[in-house]
Formats: structure tokens, C-alpha cells, sequence
């Protein structure tokens, strides 16, 4: 076991020889007028190469203080009126986004060794859709969103486990057990859309679309 005086052990840098030996292709992100289209592309070479979570975005607020908060959430749908997750409302993100409903994303697919950073403002979807998605998810999926006072204290897990199993003993595993008022989804519609491309020795290719009216206006960026 190491000791808190231990250093990390974080991997080197590549060096020439690695990059020599790399067999992973790094194309530069094409040209593109439609920053959706490039994400639904990148989504589903994600899909198809990524082992766990190819949705998996980490999302940061801001709380009352000015203090930044990001944790990892699952995009739901994505559509040209933006990214979609879902969540306790009364969580601190959900606080957060209520209080200051800004928020920027961002995805990391190691395998393919691409990001995509966004910001924009978020608003709430409706119940209608809120219910849609939760209808979807698993019994005992939907029966521990309800259970959770998610972010609060919890004295100890057998109390957390205890509600569930009452809850279960309701609602058995059924398609009817409805979304609780304190559950739902938020839609961040982007006002910038950064591509993020490795390449070697550092001269990674970014190319950011930033909205303009209806419209993207698009650049690369220096790495």
C-alpha cells in the first residue's frame, strides 16, 4: 500500500519512438458546416470502438458560490436543439443548473483519442419527455431514482437498501411505476462545439464552431 508521501505514478510523455510505433490512424478533423453531423459521426465510431459509456460526458456547473462542480452523466439524445441527460432535479447539479442554468460538457473516447468540449445554456424538458425516458429505464432503475435523495447525507447504505426493498414491495417490477415530480432531464443547447483530434508530438488538430444567429461560424484552433 503506498503512503500519502508517494508519488502518483503518472505515464511518461510519448516519446518519438512511440509515435513511431503507434498504430493508430489520427485523421484531421474534416471540414465540416454542421457541428451535429461531425458529433453524430464521432458518436458512432464511439459506439463501435469504445469498451464502456461511449455517451459518458462529464458536465460542470457552477454552485452559489462561483465554485466550479463536474461529475460524468450519460447523454440521452442529441439533436440540433441539443444534448440531453437526466437527473435527480434536487441534486446539486440540479440546484446548480436551476440557480444558473449555463453548463459546459465534455466527452473524452480514449480509444479513438478525440474530445469534444461544449458550452452553452440549459433549460428543462418537458414532463412529457421526462416521463418518456424514464419509462425506458429498468424496474429497479426507476425504483432507485425514487429512493434517492441523491447528494444529500446518508447515514448508512443498509438505509438506502431498506427504501429500495419497501419500494420494491410497492411497486414490484412492473411497466407502471410513475416518474417521481423531483426527476428529470435537462437540454444544453450549445453555443460553442470544440472538435479535439491527437495528433503527434502534440500537434493536435481543434476545430471549434461557434454559434452565429442560426448558423455556426467555424475555426481551427493553435493546440
Amino acid at each position: 500500500m503506498t503512503s500519502p508521501t508517494d508519488k502518483a505514478i503518472i505515464p511518461p510523455s510519448p516519446t518519438a519512438a512511440d509515435y513511431a510505433t503507434d498504430p493508430t490512424g489520427k485523421p484531421l478533423i474534416p471540414n465540416a458546416a454542421d457541428p451535429f453531423a461531425l458529433f453524430n459521426d464521432w458518436m458512432a465510431e464511439a459506439r463501435a470502438k469504445e469498451l464502456n459509456d461511449s455517451n459518458a460526458m462529464s458536465l460542470a456547473t457552477v454552485d452559489a458560490g462561483g465554485m466550479p462542480d463536474v461529475r460524468i452523466v450519460l447523454l440521452k439524445e442529441v439533436t440540433p436543439a441539443g444534448f440531453v441527460f437526466f437527473t435527480n432535479l434536487e441534486s446539486n447539479k440540479g440546484q446548480q443548473l436551476k440557480a444558473n442554468p449555463v453548463a459546459a460538457l465534455g466527452f473524452h473516447w480514449k480509444s479513438l483519442r478525440r474530445q469534444v468540449r461544449i458550452r452553452g445554456t440549459v433549460s428543462r424538458v418537458t414532463d412529457a419527455e421526462a416521463d418518456e425516458y424514464f419509462g425506458t429505464r429498468a424496474a429497479q432503475s426507476r425504483i432507485s431514482a425514487i429512493a434517492s435523495d441523491q447528494s444529500r447525507p446518508l447515514a448508512d447504505r443498509a438505509a438506502f437498501e431498506q427504501r429500495i426493498a419497501e419500494l420494491s414491495e410497492i411497486y414490484g417490477d412492473g411497466p407502471d411505476i410513475p416518474r417521481p415530480e423531483f426527476w428529470g432531464g435537462f437540454r444544453l443547447t450549445p453555443t460553442e462545439i470544440e472538435f479535439w483530434q491527437d495528433q503527434a508530438f502534440r500537434m493536435h488538430d481543434r476545430l471549434k464552431f461557434t454559434r452565429k444567429g442560426e448558423g455556426w461560424e467555424t475555426g481551427r484552433l493553435y493546440p
